[in-house]
C-alpha cells in the first residue's frame, strides 16, 4: 500500500461527543413508517421490481434486469425480521425464482454486482428459511463473478465483456460491496478459490482506488495482462479528481465489511480513514451532497449515500474496541445522520410517493434519477434503521 497520509483529525470531534437528542420512540417511529410503506408498495409493485430511481416520487417498474433488482426483497426480508409479518416473508421469498431464472441469462449476469443481487435475495432467503435453492443460485453466482476476476491485475473487473478494449481491467469502487458473495460462499463450500480473489481485490483497490488523502476514486483501469496500474477516473462524480459520495460510502461499508470476513488490520483502518474524510466534508445538515467536492451551495444532496455511510459506520464502530474514542465518534456520527435523514429526508409528506427517502441522486453526470428517491437508498436507510433497533445479523 502506497504511503498515505495520517488519519486527518474528526472535524466535528465535539458534536460526535455524544449522540442525537432522540430516544427508542423516535426512531421506532421512523422504522414504522418504512415497514408501513414497503407493506402498502407490496399490492403495487406487483412482483414486478422498482426501477432504480423514481420519477417524481413514483419508481417505474420493470423484471428482474437490472444491478438493483435485490434491493426490494432485501427490504421485504428486512420487515419481516422487524415485525415478524409472514406477509413480508412470502413476499421476499416469491422474487426468489427470478433471480434463479437470471443466472440462465449470460446478458444479465455480466456485471460484477452480483453480490448486489445474490446477497439481498438469495443469501438473505438461505440464511432466514434455510430455502435451499436460494443457496445454490447463490453458489452459482459467485462462481460467475470469479469469472470477472484477472489474475495478473489481482481485481475483478466491473462493467462490460471481458474483452472490451473500453472495460478490460476497470475496477470500481462500488465492487468492495459485492466481495461479501465470495466470502460467503468460500465459508459455505470450505473452497479457497472465492475468497482468496475477494481478499487481493480489496487489497488492490484499496492500493491504487484510495487516495493519499483517503479520498476514493470512482474507478481505476489495470493492464489486464501485465497488471499495471493504469489510471484512476470517474463515472458518477464530479470529476476524475474529486470524491463521489456514494462511491466514498461505498469504502468505508465495503471495507469493514471485509475486516468482518478477514480480520486484517488494514482494512479497518481503511475503513477509518475513508470515514474520517466522509464526515468531514458533510454540510450543517450531516446528509452529503452528491460529491464530497461540495460541502455547501445549491448542488444536489444524496439522501442514499449518507444511508449507506450510516450502514458503514456502524459496522466500523462495531469492529472498533469499545475504549477506543472512534468507537463512540462513529456510531455517534452514524446516528446524528440517521437522525437528519429521518427528520427531513422521508417521503412522510408524499404519500403518493413510493420511496421511503426523497433526496437522493443515481447518476448526476447522466441526469439520472437526480433529487429523487433511490431503490439503494431505501433498501440502505432500513438496514440502517433496523441496525439501531435491534440486534441484526448481516445479509452481506
Amino acid at each position: 500500500m502506497s504511503t498515505r497520509k495520517e488519519i486527518e483529525i474528526l472535524a466535528r470531534a465535539d458534536l460526535f461527543s455524544s449522540p442525537p437528542k432522540t430516544d427508542g420512540g423516535f426512531w421506532q417511529n421512523a422504522l414504522d413508517y418504512c415497514v408501513n410503506k414497503i407493506k402498502s408498495n407490496i399490492g403495487v409493485f406487483k412482483h414486478l421490481y422498482p426501477a432504480p430511481a423514481s420519477v417524481n416520487g413514483i419508481y417505474p417498474l420493470t423484471g428482474n434486469t437490472d444491478w438493483t433488482s435485490a434491493f426490494w426483497p432485501g427490504m421485504l426480508f428486512l420487515a419481516w425480521e422487524n415485525t415478524g409479518d409472514e406477509i413480508f416473508l412470502k413476499e421476499g421469498e416469491s422474487y426468489i425464482p427470478s433471480f434463479i431464472a437470471r443466472l440462465d441469462k449470460p446478458g444479465e449476469t455480466a456485471t460484477h454486482d452480483l453480490g448486489f443481487l445474490y446477497t439481498l435475495s438469495c443469501i438473505a432467503s438461505w440464511r432466514l428459511t434455510g430455502n435451499a435453492p436460494a443457496r445454490e443460485a447463490a453458489l452459482r453466482a459467485a462462481d460467475l463473478l470469479l469469472l470477472r476476476y484477472h489474475e495478473n491485475a489481482g481485481i475483478i473487473q466491473a462493467w462490460g465483456d471481458l474483452d472490451d478494449p473500453a472495460q478490460r481491467g476497470r475496477a470500481i469502487i462500488d465492487c468492495a460491496m459485492n466481495l461479501p458473495l465470495l466470502y460467503w460462499a468460500g465459508g459455505e463450500t470450505g473452497n479457497p478459490r472465492y475468497r482468496r480473489p475477494a481478499a487481493r481485490h480489496i487489497t488492490t483497490a484499496n492500493q491504487y482506488l484510495i487516495r493519499e488523502n483517503w479520498s476514493a476514486y470512482h474507478t481505476y483501469f489495470f493492464d489486464t495482462v501485465t497488471g499495471k496500474p493504469l489510471r484512476g477516473n470517474t463515472a458518477q462524480g464530479y470529476s476524475d479528481d474529486s470524491s463521489w459520495a456514494r462511491g466514498q460510502a461505498w469504502g468505508i461499508y465495503g471495507n469493514v465489511l471485509s475486516y468482518r470476513y478477514l480480520k486484517d488490520p488494514a482494512l479497518r483502518e481503511t475503513a477509518r480513514g475513508l470515514a474520517r474524510y466522509f464526515l468531514n466534508r458533510l454540510p450543517a445538515d450531516l446528509v452529503s451532497y452528491w460529491d464530497l467536492i461540495f460541502t455547501e451551495g445549491p448542488q444536489e444532496r444524496d439522501s442514499s449515500a449518507a444511508a449507506c455511510a450510516v450502514c458503514g459506520l456502524l459496522e466500523l464502530s462495531a469492529a472498533l474496541p469499545a475504549a477506543e474514542q472512534d468507537h463512540h465518534c462513529f456510531k455517534n456520527a452514524a446516528l446524528h445522520i440517521a437522525a437528519s435523514l429521518a427528520r427531513s429526508y422521508t417521503t412522510a409528506a408524499s404519500p403518493q410517493s413510493t420511496g421511503l427517502l426523497f433526496h437522493g441522486v443515481y447518476s448526476k453526470p447522466d441526469g439520472k434519477g437526480v433529487d429523487e428517491c433511490t431503490v439503494f437508498g431505501d433498501y440502505f436507510y432500513l438496514e440502517a434503521l433496523t441496525r439501531i433497533c435491534r440486534i441484526w445479523e448481516p445479509y452481506w
